[in-house]
């Protein structure tokens, strides 16, 4: 291995392309001046059909961690009752927020490794009906799940007048979003994963059901309060100081996704997903999560009989340079899993896996070398073959 080479395939942080490293690395401009406005209300723009929105999508200097927060804290006062589908470590966050700032909180515990009962939402609706918002996880970065956030969101709606809140962090920019017309009324994500970029933006649009709203409650925190933001939109600024390299990034990710176009972005990532579950199906190695539930941009893996994924983690890392990530919480030492989102393609895919078969083989367990490849290699070459008719 070259002095250096890393293969980074955690779900977030994800590998950065060259040249959105090279945009960010222009000159330092001013967050007031008129090129800024200009590369501001641009980006902005091009968000938009990446959320599915004619929304305005605001930009957050924050973790996705913190537009979660402003999602909770500018539709809520405390003492409010919420609705909170936990399905795993990240869906436990969302709550843990709703929970921190006083509001009464109303969990719908999932099983981790599975989507939630459609009908034990509709109970849960029904029981509180005074909830003002219900917040979940479109896809589940600590299990690989992804709801089936439209029909979720349809749910909400049908049984309730609460809001629909919606955590995109580890997948918006790989799946379809289709804010508006699903009924979304707060989405969310984050730089660091699916949009190609460092951790340090987050991203938030709201719809007008929502919007009515904000305008009624005072939002408990200065800097997170979208009223600020929505103010200094039309200008093309924020009402705070921006990560102004990160946004010239962001700039070049819009050109990228536009260039594949969306379409093929979202079926890449599907490519992907099913390269990556054929191959641990053709090794033997269980996965922790449906075909019906699995998500396109991580991959959740349980541990098989005698194999220590925190050992087998490290030594991937530290003799072939790959880099994956474990379980979370319950799920420590349980699983590890696979980042395939993103400036990720089917080629890289092929490295991880083959890397995993050595890494595997050194640790002892005992598996056929190729034969989660090859797997893999079928697949991907099934779907070329397909998309060249």
């Amino acid at each position: 291995m070259l002095h250096n080479q890393s293969f980074l395939r955690t779900p977030g942080p994800t590998p950065i392309p060259q040249q959105v490293t090279h945009a960010m690395n222009q000159p330092m401009i001013g967050h007031r001046s008129q090129s800024f406005a200009q590369l501001f209300k641009g980006t902005s723009e091009r968000l938009k059909p990446i959320f599915g929105t004619e929304q305005p999508v605001y930009t957050l200097t924050s973790s996705g961690t913190g537009a979660l927060e402003a999602a909770v804290l500018n539709v809520t006062k405390p003492g409010d009752e919420i609705i909170s589908v936990v399905a795993g470590a990240f869906g436990d966050r969302f709550a843990s927020i709703c929970e921190h700032h006083q509001l009464v909180t109303h969990r719908i515990e999932v099983p981790w490794g599975e989507s939630v009962d459609q009908q034990e939402l509709i109970s849960t609706l029904h029981a509180h009906p005074n909830a003002k918002a219900v917040v979940m996880t479109y896809n589940e970065t600590s299990t690989g799940v992804m709801q089936p956030i439209q029909e979720l969101t349809k749910i909400v709606h049908d049984h309730s007048y609460a809001l629909a809140l919606v955590d995109g962090v580890s997948c918006i920019g790989a799946v379809p979003a289709q804010m508006d017309e699903w009924g979304i009324d707060i989405l969310v994500t984050g730089s660091q994963k699916a949009m190609m970029l460092p951790p340090g933006l987050a991203f938030i649009s709201a719809s007008e059901r929502a919007w009515d709203v904000i305008e009624q409650v005072d939002s408990s925190s200065f800097y997170f309060d979208l009223k600020a933001y929505h103010k200094q939109y039309e200008n093309g600024m924020t009402p705070y100081t921006p990560a102004v390299s990160l946004i010239q990034g962001l700039k070049e990710v819009c050109t990228m996704l536009e260039e594949e176009t969306l379409e093929k972005v979202y079926k890449r990532h599907v490519v992907m997903k099913d390269m990556t579950r054929a191959a641990f199906r053709a090794l033997g190695l269980p996965l922790l999560t449906s075909d019906q539930d699995a998500s396109p941009t991580v991959t959740a893996v349980k541990a098989t009989e005698g194999l220590k994924v925190d050992e087998f983690r490290n030594h991937v890392r530290d003799r072939y340079g790959l880099s994956l990530a474990g379980g979370q919480k319950k799920l420590k030492g349980e699983i590890f899993r696979v980042g395939h989102m993103g400036y990720c393609s089917p080629i890289d895919v092929l490295t991880t896996l083959s890397i995993i078969e050595m890494g595997l083989v050194d640790c002892g367990i005992s598996i056929e070398l190729g034969a989660g490849v090859k797997a893999a290699q079928e697949v991907y070459i099934n779907d070329v073959s397909n998309s060249s008719k």
